[in-house]
């Protein structure tokens, strides 16, 4: 035989509770994840750059360092020297490898966020990348 409950279930939805903490939005989101994205490729393309001097590498890493910079606070992003002084080319071609993953992510988040000056950037280093690869 069925017999009603007389308490309140567990189950049931409570009041919704007062938001105590601040969220972010979609596109703020997407900010802070491209930002990571592109500080990751200036970091390999800085140990690139290490290992490898060319102007090319020099104007890409300032063109990541401003867009990281846009990003984020304003601030220029931080630096550091490369450790590693392994020039093998086995080596170089695993940053290339890694920067090219990178700037493929950087697309997409870019893509998504609609973000135009992010979207050309990863573009073109990842077709860089993809020429030193021989893709």
């Amino acid at each position: 035989m069925y017999e009603q409950i007389r308490d309140k279930s567990v189950h049931t939805m409570t009041e919704p509770a007062a938001e105590d903490f601040p969220h972010r939005s979609r596109e703020e989101e997407l900010d802070i994840r491209l930002a990571g994205c592109l500080t990751a490729l200036l970091t390999v393309t800085d140990e690139l750059r290490a290992l490898t001097p060319s102007p090319e590498f020099n104007a890409a890493a300032n063109r990541l360092a401003v867009q990281v910079a846009r990003l984020g606070d304003g601030q220029p992003p931080l630096r550091a020297e490369p450790s590693v002084r392994d020039s093998s080319p086995e080596h170089v071609e695993s940053l290339h490898r890694r920067a090219h993953t990178l700037a493929g992510n950087a697309l997409v988040v870019a893509t998504a966020r609609g973000d135009v000056p992010g979207e050309a950037l990863a573009a073109a280093r990842l077709s860089y990348h993809a020429a030193a690869l021989g893709l």
